[in-house]
């Protein structure tokens, strides 16, 4: 669906059903150059099952418009704003990666906003390698290239797809490469605030975290998302065998840990 947010028309998946802001809402947030079909399984499975979905493309990306967020802070007013343009009080927060650092400006600015979070393949700082940096400034398709190499673990380069008939390197590559991947790289490589926010969180003592991490994970790796779940007071899971990309290559996996912790939340509210 379209969402006029500040304005500005925002592509915004649904999960395949329509949208009702009276039943609970899980937020999902994509992370760097990527887009709402990041979480195809995960949003189809809640639309279905009692939730209501939103799922945004950021600005710039894809089928949404604007500019893209040179800093990560300026998202979590917009997000705010799109909950308010759909009528939802509060949602459960979904970030994969850099859509994990909005979640946690979101959280920290308007708490109110958020009945859980869920952080996916993700830190509370996000540093970004000089040569991939300047890579996407050229070229995304060959910064994207080099993301994907790291970003999957070893079962995907051999071959084996989750889904049948469907390559996620070169799904990933084709989304990516027209995507603003140099400024949400140079967004992530900025922030500094991850960790303070998840320290202002934690001491509220208010919201329900939980981090699903890769143990093969190049680009946040597992020890860096062990020292944020720290600092959060968050579950955490760790699923061994796969890459920083968990959504796409893990997807009926985070989907089962996604279930049971919203729904965990949901009967303890």
């Amino acid at each position: 669906m379209k969402v006029s947010v500040h304005g500005v028309n925002t592509h915004v998946a649904t999960g395949g059903k329509e949208f009702d802001a009276s039943l609970p809402t899980v937020m999902f947030l994509h992370g760097s150059g990527l887009d709402h079909r990041s979480w195809a399984l995960q949003t189809r499975w809640f639309a279905f099952h009692g939730f209501s979905v939103l799922a945004p493309a950021f600005p710039g990306h894809s089928l949404s418009e604007g500019e893209p967020f040179a800093r990560i802070e300026d998202s979590a007013p917009w997000l705010d704003e799109l909950l308010t343009s759909c009528g939802v009080d509060a949602a459960h927060i979904v970030g994969h990666s850099q859509g994990f650092l909005s979640a946690l400006e979101l959280a920290k600015q308007t708490p109110s906003r958020a009945l859980s979070l869920t952080g996916i393949g993700t830190a509370g700082a996000i540093p970004v390698n000089a040569t991939l940096l300047e890579t996407a400034e050229k070229s995304a398709a060959k910064a994207a290239e080099f993301m994907l190499q790291w970003g999957f673990g070893s079962n995907m380069h051999r071959g084996v797809s989750p889904t049948p008939g469907m390559q996620p390197i070169a799904i990933g590559h084709q989304i990516m490469s027209a995507n603003p991947l140099a400024t949400d790289l140079n967004a992530c490589a900025n922030y500094q605030g991850g960790n303070e926010a998840a320290e202002i969180i934690a001491r509220a003592n208010k919201i329900p975290c939980k981090l699903i991490l890769a143990g093969q994970d190049k680009m946040t790796p597992l020890n860096a998302g062990q020292a944020l779940a720290a600092v959060l007071g968050a579950e955490v899971s760790v699923l061994g065998e796969y890459g920083h990309m968990l959504p796409i290559e893990a997807p009926r996996q985070v989907l089962t840990e996604l279930r049971d912790f919203i729904l965990s939340v949901e009967k303890g509210q």
